[in-house]
């Protein structure tokens, strides 16, 4: 009897183990396959002030996330703006700042040089900027596409979660 119990543990460790070993193949294998692959029209975004588009490949849509979460999520992330909640980067506010940021060059500009909200001074020595790359060091090596791919993830977010993005404490 006692033999017979430790068998059945040991079929019940090795069928863990088993279930374990599918689920993270599963994981690793099937489930990026399934991933959300957004279309073409969402990922069209407007450009610049005359109303020109773009389309954002994936690839620029991954690469923005990734930067987007390197250098700006920590004060950013979800969209708000953890040092004024009341401003986030849905495109409601983007488009109330002067100058209005809520294109992929305007929000370029912003990262290059950043003025306050209604447009008045620079705050460059206080929000991480190519200007002040030499007080913020993650600013240093983004290139213009860098730029690019991160306005544009920034643009999209409020396509993808437009009730989330830039929704403060509700929902982050």
């Amino acid at each position: 009897m006692l033999m017979l119990n430790r068998l059945i543990m040991l079929l019940k460790k090795s069928m863990f183990s088993l279930i374990s070993i599918c689920l993270f193949v599963f994981t690793l294998v099937v489930l990026p396959t399934v991933a959300i692959e957004l279309d073409e029209a969402t990922r069209t975004i407007i450009l610049d002030n005359s109303g020109q588009t773009v389309v954002l490949t994936p690839e620029q849509v991954k690469r923005g996330k990734r930067l987007f979460n390197n250098s700006c999520a920590q004060c950013h992330n979800g969209g708000i703006t953890k040092t004024n909640p009341n401003v986030g980067l849905e495109l409601e506010s983007l488009s109330l700042a002067t100058p209005a940021r809520d294109t992929i060059n305007s929000l370029i500009d912003y990262m290059k040089s950043p003025t306050s909200y209604d447009g008045q001074y620079s705050i460059s020595e206080l929000h991480p900027s190519i200007k002040s790359a030499e007080i913020f060091p993650k600013m240093r090596n983004l290139t213009d596409e860098d730029l690019f791919s991160v306005a544009g993830y920034i643009l999209l977010q409020d396509k993808i979660l437009p009730e989330k993005w830039g929704g403060g404490k509700i929902y982050y």
